[in-house]
């Protein structure tokens, strides 16, 4: 199967507000107002792990059957770790991005402990946005300045 391109483009609003586009669908991030914004929607590494739970969530809602686990419900809970004072600046041992993060499935299904570890394994290992996380890819930033 041919590797397929997934685009996402940002524009700056009020404040420190920012409209996310991909595709038809939009959302706003923004950070709270100790971190200098209004509240109006989550900040950017809240949706990192949004995210990564969704992602997580599809996996296992695609792969349940196959796995023949009876899954009836499922909850997610992710936390992570940051220092704010990395990408403030004032610590400059601080990481700057999460130093951990914390995943709790809450799970549902009529199966034995073993077999809902391992589909949890699975999901771990096959959610793109987790291996995203774990095995950074290449990066490449291209300016283009507008005058």
């Amino acid at each position: 199967m041919a590797n397929e391109i997934f685009k996402s483009t940002i524009k700056l609003q009020q404040g420190l507000q920012v409209e996310v586009t991909s595709g038809k669908h939009k959302f706003m991030l923004d950070e709270p107002p100790q971190l200098g914004g209004t509240d109006t929607g989550m900040n950017p590494v809240e949706a990192l792990l949004g995210s990564l739970g969704a992602c997580m969530g599809i996996v296992a809602k695609s792969f349940a059957q196959m796995h023949k686990i009876d899954l009836q419900d499922l909850k997610i809970e992710l936390e992570g770790d940051l220092d704010p004072d990395g990408f403030m600046g004032t610590n400059k041992e601080a990481k700057i991005g999460f130093s951990s993060i914390v995943s709790t499935f809450y799970i549902d299904a009529d199966n034995t402990d073993k077999e809902i570890a391992d589909f949890v394994a699975f999901i771990d290992r096959t959610c793109p946005v987790a291996d995203t996380i774990k095995n950074a890819p290449t990066t490449k930033t291209d300016i283009h300045i507008l005058q």
